[in-house]
């Protein structure tokens, strides 16, 4: 039976080759990619009497026109074309900005229909859009679904290949949801969704169907955690970790600090994990500071103990070296040999910790995707640590699972989700949390300041360098733009290297190479630079005990989440230390962002606030998470559904029923097609 699946999108009347090939940049290659590019929201055409159009927002009205078109040419081949229209007895002006070509339409006594911005106090409407009805086919009157388009592909045209998909293929939609869970949550079917949601008629009606295909898209997404979960622990032996808590006491003796009592929490938690025969596959989040790196250390201290080795694979090259410093000084006195792993090493050295890995010699391996490539092999890899995980791919992280045989798996964020929101994301996981900051270190004092009073920052910035400290400086853009009115990196160097004449300035942006950039962070971490002015590209990255001073240029451009990172770079060492968000925030949202970064500093009680404010944005996105980018789905709006489907999913996977009946044929094919199985194993 041919499927959408395997129908290509040219089969569609009026796709040609050309706009197959544009639509392929968009990742629809079939019709059914095609039928499920939903619309990212709605254009209202529905024609509004004056008294419901309210001042500077866009609206459609119909009337007369009253007089003929009047062109007034400016500039290099720009226009402006005005003409007046008869609307519920009011004279309104209506512009027309570069559309000269309309001139001749604009006929006294003709019925029209304006689409744009409403300027109350003026009586005028700027136009985007403007019909005819004696035309025929109008747009007005209806609600409209609007597309990510580009090239030649406009919104037009979209909207009309939609639809001829619809006709020819709509009647091969196949319902995916088993029938008792549509019934469950009164769903509309899938064929009823998608016709909707692309033709929705009203709004209300394309929210309906976007709640259907919410809560299966969610449900399919739950349901490869879930299956990936069920085969895991209940079918797979895992390394079954013997090590005494005598020796995990010893070696935290050894540590030159006092665990918090949320560490010992999270330590046991980890450590029953690992002497289980099962996997382990537990997320570990924790503010910035909160001492993660220690409580990974116990758990490889653990797995060498019980005769197997681990590894600790992070994003960068400059955070690997850290790493492996660090675990250096912990493991030297207990004889723990550590390796490091690098894409820059010489290959001499690489060629000694691989033969160091493959004899068992090196215990403990430190490194980023250099560990995932294929000459690497283990004696007998017993855990596996990723942190920051997010910056790693699945395939990525299954590749380094699969060097070990079922090794135990954990994922390191720090990233602050509220835990019912983590344990329902990371459904495949169980969750650890540390909440407190290791005993010594100092919150960081943070203060919201106007740009008027930059001088004083500088002056702030000179106060510590003369106390032997560092500074960071972040700033949004690379370079200087014409829609944003903010600092930007390169400028913002210029101007400290003036204002400091003395001082080394550094500057780190995502354009430099890879080598460029560890080379300005290297030098900062080496205090030859006394400050960094840098895009968020600090946000996860390097410990530099000696930087006391965040300052953050235009701060209502950044999310809650992505400033309290940033902040988690200073408050490192000993020193007191500061972070100044320098904004003039237009919006009520901004001006909230900057009162909770002055009231806390708790990343929890920051991310709960996000959430209350603006809901998840970059926070549930693919760049801090690891959460998958949904085509419809929002991970705070609809955590309602997301809660629903875990539980359905966890519900049917945990069934017999589910793995052997061929009702459920149709779920099972989806978790194949995607290459979740390796064998008889979901990853």
């Amino acid at each position: 039976m041919i499927k959408l699946e395997d129908i290509s999108v040219q089969q569609i009347k009026g796709v040609s080759a050309q706009k197959e090939q544009e639509l392929h940049a968009f990742g629809v290659h079939s019709v059914a990619d095609l039928l499920d590019y939903f619309p990212y929201r709605y254009e209202d055409y529905r024609i509004r009497g004056l008294e419901e159009a309210k001042d500077g927002e866009k609206v459609t009205i119909q009337g007369k026109i009253m007089s003929d078109g009047l062109l007034q040419r400016y500039g290099k081949g720009k226009s402006r074309l005005t003409c007046r229209v008869a609307v519920e007895g009011l004279l309104v002006t209506a512009v027309w900005f570069n559309r000269h070509f309309l001139k001749e339409q604009l006929t006294s006594g003709r019925e029209i229909v304006l689409t744009g911005k409403w300027e109350q106090r003026r009586l005028q409407i700027t136009v985007s859009e403007s019909e005819f009805p004696d035309r025929g086919t109008m747009r007005s009157g209806s609600v409209q679904p609007v597309y990510s388009v580009g090239g030649s592909i406009t919104q037009a045209w979209m909207r009309k290949t939609l639809a001829q998909a619809l006709a020819q293929y709509g009647s091969m939609l196949e319902e995916i949801l088993p029938v008792h869970l549509v019934d469950k949550h009164q769903l509309m079917t899938r064929k009823e969704a998608v016709e909707l949601i692309h033709n929705p008629g009203d709004a209300e009606a394309g929210q309906t169907a976007r709640r259907r295909l919410v809560y299966e898209e969610l449900f399919l997404f739950q349901l490869k955690l879930q299956a990936y979960r069920a085969l895991t622990r209940d079918r797979v032996q895992g390394v079954a970790h013997v090590v005494s808590a005598e020796s995990i006491r010893q070696f935290v003796k050894t540590l030159p600090f006092e665990l918090t009592d949320s560490q010992k929490k999270v330590v046991n938690e980890i450590l029953i994990d690992m002497r289980s025969p099962g996997c382990m596959n537990r997320l570990l989040q924790g503010d910035v500071g909160s001492g993660k790196t220690v409580v990974a250390a116990i758990a490889l201290f653990a797995t060498v103990q019980a005769g197997h080795q681990g590894a600790l694979m992070v994003p960068t090259e400059i955070l690997a070296d850290q790493h492996y410093r660090s675990l250096q000084k912990m493991f030297g006195a207990v004889g723990i040999e550590v390796g490091l792993l690098t894409g820059s090493m010489t290959e001499r050295r690489k060629r000694d910790v691989l033969a160091g890995l493959q004899m068992g010699l090196i215990q403990v391996v430190v490194g980023t995707h250099a560990i995932i490539q294929d000459g690497v092999h283990f004696n007998s890899l017993g855990l596996v640590v990723t942190d920051e995980q997010h910056r790693f791919g699945v395939n990525q992280r299954s590749i380094l699972r699969r060097k070990g045989i079922n090794p135990d798996v954990l994922t390191m964020t720090a990233t602050p989700i509220p835990r019912t929101l983590a344990i329902t994301a990371f459904g495949d996981m169980d969750v650890s949390t540390l909440r407190e900051r290791p005993k010594g270190r100092k919150p960081i004092q943070s203060y919201w300041v106007k740009h008027s009073m930059l001088d004083r920052v500088l002056g702030f910035i000179r106060r510590e360098a003369d106390l032997g400290r560092q500074a960071y400086f972040i700033c949004p853009l690379i370079e200087e733009s014409e829609k944003l009115d903010v600092q930007n990196a390169i400028d913002l160097h210029v101007q400290l290297q003036q204002a400091f004449p003395d001082m080394a300035i550094g500057l780190l942006h995502g354009r430099l190479s890879t080598a460029e950039k560890d080379e300005a962070m290297a030098a900062f971490s080496r205090n030859e630079t006394q400050v960094l002015v840098a895009t968020t590209v600090v946000e996860v990255g390097v410990d530099v005990p000696n930087a006391t001073l965040m300052i953050i240029m235009d701060a209502e451009r950044f999310g809650l989440s992505q400033l309290h990172q940033l902040r988690g770079r200073v408050g490192r060492g000993e020193h007191q230390s500061y972070c100044v968000l320098i904004a003039d925030p237009k919006s009520e949202v901004g001006r909230e962002r900057m009162k909770v970064m002055t009231v806390t500093d708790d990343g929890f009680e920051v991310a709960r606030r996000d959430l209350d404010i603006r809901g998840p944005g970059d926070f549930f996105g693919t760049k801090q998470s690891g959460v998958p980018d949904f085509k419809l789905a929002d991970m705070a709006v609809d955590f309602a559904i997301l809660e629903e489907a875990r539980e359905d999913a966890a519900d049917l996977t945990r069934q017999e029923d589910f793995w052997t009946n061929p009702i459920y044929s149709r779920l099972r094919d989806l978790l194949k097609r995607d290459q979740l199985f390796q064998g008889d194993l979901l990853d």
